[in-house]
C-alpha cells in the first residue's frame, strides 16, 4: 500500500475579474466592451460579454423596467458574473445599471470587481440616441428611462472614470488596460 497522494490531473484555476460598465444609454459601454474585450483577446485573455441589450432579451426578459425590476436584473448578471469568475473567467459587463446601492451589491458579491464609470453627458447621450430611445422617452412614448424620467446615481467611488464626451475608443481601453495590469489582474 502506497502512502503517496497521486497527483491531480486537475489544473488550478485563477479566479476571473469583472469589469462593470456603468453609465447612460449611448454613453458607449457596449462599444468599449467589445474593443476591451478585442484587447484582451489579442493578449490571449479570454473574456466573456455581457451587455444589458442581449441580457434583456435572452435572459430577462421577464422583467419590466421599475427600480425593483431593474435591480432583479443588475442581480442576475452579477450571479452569472460570480458563476464564470469561479471558474477563471473574466468578465465586461455593459450595462446602465443606474442604482448605487445595487451595484455596491456586487460589488461586494463578487471578487476582482473593476466599477467603470462610462460618463458622457446627457446632452451627448441624447445627441447620439444611437436607438432613438431618448426621443422616444422626452415624448413620453417610454415611460421610467433613465437620465430621464428614472434616476441614475453617478458612481461614488468607481475604480475607473471614462469621459466618453472627450476619450475616444482607444483611449477608453488604453485606461481599463493600465489599471488591470497595474492591479496584476493581467500582464500587459
Amino acid at each position: 500500500m502506497q502512502d503517496q497522494i497521486a497527483p491531480s490531473n486537475q489544473s488550478i484555476t485563477t479566479p476571473g475579474f469583472t469589469c462593470w460598465l456603468t453609465g447612460l444609454s449611448g454613453a458607449g459601454k457596449s462599444t468599449i466592451a467589445t474593443a476591451l474585450a478585442t484587447s484582451l483577446n489579442a493578449i490571449e485573455l479570454a473574456c466573456e460579454i455581457l451587455d444589458g441589450d442581449i441580457i434583456r432579451q435572452h435572459l430577462s426578459s421577464d422583467l419590466g423596467f421599475s427600480a425593483k425590476d431593474r435591480e432583479t436584473n443588475v442581480l442576475r448578471v452579477a450571479y452569472i458574473c460570480g458563476l464564470l469568475n469561479k471558474h477563471g473567467i473574466n468578465v465586461i459587463v455593459a450595462l446602465i445599471s443606474p442604482c448605487n446601492e445595487t451595484r455596491n451589491r456586487v460589488r461586494n458579491s463578487l471578487n476582482n470587481f473593476i466599477e467603470i464609470y462610462v460618463n458622457c453627458s446627457l446632452e451627448e447621450c441624447i445627441k447620439r440616441d444611437p436607438k432613438g430611445l431618448y426621443q422616444k422617452a422626452l415624448s413620453g412614448e417610454i415611460k421610467e428611462f433613465t437620465g430621464i424620467s428614472s434616476p441614475y446615481d453617478t458612481p461614488t467611488h468607481p475604480e475607473i472614470t471614462l469621459n466618453t464626451n472627450h476619450e475616444n475608443i482607444n483611449q477608453s481601453v488604453e485606461k481599463i488596460l493600465e489599471y488591470l495590469s497595474y492591479s496584476k489582474l493581467i500582464k500587459y
